[in-house]
């Protein structure tokens, strides 16, 4: 097999079907089609299509470059991260992974990876709210 090539395209100026195959995909991934068949229908191409191109075309997403982690030491007390959680909701930024160890002498270690690009407050303010949140020992931003 030869070299795989990629090409990033403007959706403009490709043929109708490539742009309804991405939408019958997204409609099948969110669940709003409850198969390939009922998406490729809703995306009003055929099931051939949807086949034929499906794993040749993606949609292109900016969101890996506006990502910062936050590495935190919680306690161990209910709530906690869930307090954490609703101050990066309130900042507009959308989580993308939570990673928490198991509490080692009543600490677990916490890492929240967020896409930042919607964030209606500057990312220093929001590690300020975070160590202020009560069972909070640490937060850092990398």
């Amino acid at each position: 097999m030869g070299k795989v090539n990629y090409l990033l395209v403007d959706a403009d100026i490709l043929p109708q079907v490539y742009i309804k195959v991405i939408k019958a995909k997204n409609l099948y991934a969110s669940g709003e089609a409850s198969s390939a068949t009922q998406a490729a229908k809703m995306a009003g191409i055929s099931r051939s299509a949807y086949y034929k191109y499906k794993d040749k075309i993606f949609e292109y997403s900016k969101q890996s470059g506006d990502t910062a982690t936050v590495y935190a030491k919680l306690k161990d007390n209910a709530g906690v991260l869930s307090s954490v959680m609703n101050h990066i909701y309130k900042s507009g930024a959308n989580v993308l992974s939570v990673n928490q160890s198991i509490p080692v002498n009543s600490v677990a270690d916490v890492s929240i990876t967020v896409s930042i690009s919607q964030m209606n407050t500057q990312t220093e303010d929001l590690l300020d709210k975070i160590k202020a949140t009560a069972g909070v020992i640490s937060a850092e931003l990398i």
